[in-house]
């Protein structure tokens, strides 16, 4: 057994004009401060991320090297674009993050190899993203279903959509089928109402002891109808922007 969390290379967190560079070996405390400070958005998404001594001593490259299926960095990678860089003593490679993975907690990394770098672009002017974990409880617990949508719109019409979402299959994935039917479509109600139900119809969860298959389907529309809302400037269907004042 080999422990790398100490390597220094791997431990350094790099920005670039186009990408920010998070070394394997990173905490996930830091690593999330990464993302959050070029999408403070994403604050309330990264501390929901299992707990705060958790959050010290893992790491991003751990999280994704696993390859849980309810591992929640992972669809929030997808969605932003991220690549992964495997590394060897014969050379390296990189590939979209989504590609790392051929199953259940399989990946294509190779005997020999290391995940080295996750490599995540910045943001651009226009996005729209909005990270979504559903679980039993608000704190401290594992996701029943994780849905991460990044859109642009341009004109009217998608010009862009990426879409990461967990707990709907043996391994995180990429909504192809759901950015398909965006993707260069009027942002309107009718076209996500179609999304909706690709989203729907693209993946066959399991039924488990965090939520049945039925009800992690119905949620996955769900979110995406309440991006739509979120999109056109409805807040209150947030917990977070809920401000309860005490009754006299």
């Amino acid at each position: 057994m080999l422990d790398v969390t100490q390597v220094k290379e791997l431990r350094r967190i790099e920005r670039y004009d186009n990408h920010v560079a998070i070394g394997a070996a990173v905490p996930l405390t830091d690593a999330f401060a990464a993302l959050v400070a070029e999408r403070p958005q994403l604050k309330i998404f990264a501390n929901r991320f299992a707990g705060l001594p958790v959050r010290n001593s893992g790491t991003m490259g751990g999280n994704v090297a696993n390859g849980s299926p309810i591992g929640d960095s992972m669809p929030l990678l997808i969605a932003l674009g991220a690549n992964v860089v495997l590394t060897s003593v014969r050379s390296h490679r990189e590939m979209p993050l989504e590609a790392l993975y051929t199953g259940y907690r399989q990946n294509v990394i190779a005997p020999d190899e290391v995940l080295a770098w996750i490599k995540v672009p910045l943001p651009v002017p226009g996005e729209q993203l909005k990270a979504y974990k559903i679980s039993k409880r608000y704190d401290d617990d594992i996701s029943a279903v994780c849905l991460v949508v990044n859109l642009r719109v341009a004109k009217g019409k998608v010009e862009h959509v990426s879409i990461g979402a967990g707990g709907v299959a043996a391994m995180p994935v990429r909504a192809v089928q759901t950015e398909a039917a965006l993707r260069g479509q009027p942002w309107t109600l009718a076209t996500v109402k179609q999304a909706t139900a690709t989203l729907r119809g693209e993946f066959q969860p399991i039924s488990d002891m965090r939520a049945s298959a039925a009800y992690r389907s119905e949620v996955l529309g769900n979110l995406m109808q309440r991006f739509w809302l979120e999109s056109q400037g409805l807040q209150q269907i947030n917990l977070e922007n809920f401000d309860v004042k005490e009754l006299a």
